[in-house]
């Protein structure tokens, strides 16, 4: 993959909390428009990665690129500086991320959760704001719920206004930790669904799951790390029905035994 395909590059990326590192050379590229599922045990690193991607954790070493801009650091005489807030904020603006914790605020419709990036990130007008936000709510299927509170939806509906919400800052890649952990099973689909249409649109995205038939199905490449490393990749055809480390078998034997090569 060329650096003009790739809208994410991470290289040798180098996490720590204090003495244990947590990501230990991780290092993969995500194309334009690609579906990048991150598979692994609890503790592998999966949901770090996604927040130094989105600038919220720091990191020690490697790179990070967004559309083609290293983003993070400064490396002024050979020594590494790490970017003010407002200029990270920049770059959280184009990279949307989805947590399995809803995070909407009480005291605010779902309409106006939404409409809170674009109004007071983007300054974009009230009225502009509001038909996007309107929009976004119909296309995650809950235009009839624009005024209601959180407190009144399910935990579905919760996180596709939280979809929204993201949407609504318009990114450039959309990163998605675990967001269906959280949800009663039978809440589960409709919120998959709603990360399906997007990946059929051409977003691109980096998802964090356990949803085996869902990373099989949508995903065009899969990641599985261990300890902080990957440990195996490639198209979900062949990660998932012919795995080649043992880990990674463990794993499916343990989340979904009917992906498991015999």
């Amino acid at each position: 993959m060329t650096r003009a395909m790739a809208m994410i590059e991470i290289t040798d990326l180098r996490k720590s909390f204090g003495a244990n590192e947590v990501l230990k050379g991780v290092s993969f590229a995500v194309e334009r428009g690609e579906v990048v599922v991150v598979l692994g045990p609890s503790g592998s690193g999966k949901s770090t990665l996604l927040r130094c991607i989105n600038l919220l954790e720091d990191w020690q070493a490697g790179d990070i690129r967004i559309d083609s801009e290293t983003v993070g650091y400064f490396d002024g005489g050979g020594r590494r500086r790490a970017w003010p807030e407002a200029r990270a904020a920049k770059v959280r603006e184009q990279v949307g991320i989805v947590f399995q914790s809803f995070n909407l605020f009480p005291h605010r419709t779902a309409l106006e959760n939404v409409m809170m990036g674009p109004l007071h990130v983007r300054r974009i007008a009230k009225p502009q704001a509001r038909a996007l936000a309107a929009g976004l709510l119909e296309k995650v299927g809950l235009g009839d719920k624009a005024d209601q509170y959180p407190a009144t939806l399910s935990g579905g509906q919760q996180q596709r206004v939280a979809i929204a919400r993201a949407l609504a800052m318009q990114p450039k890649v959309m990163l998605f930790d675990e967001v269906t952990s959280a949800l009663d099973p039978e809440l589960v689909g409709e919120v998959l669904i709603v990360m399906r249409r997007l990946a059929e649109e051409g977003m691109t995205m980096v998802i964090v799951t356990h949803e085996i038939p869902f990373a099989r199905d949508v995903g065009d490449r899969i990641i599985f790390m261990d300890a902080g490393a990957i440990v195996e990749q490639g198209p979900p055809a062949q990660v998932l029905a012919s795995p080649s480390s043992a880990r990674l078998k463990l794993f499916l034997r343990r989340y979904q035994g009917d992906y498991l090569a015999v």
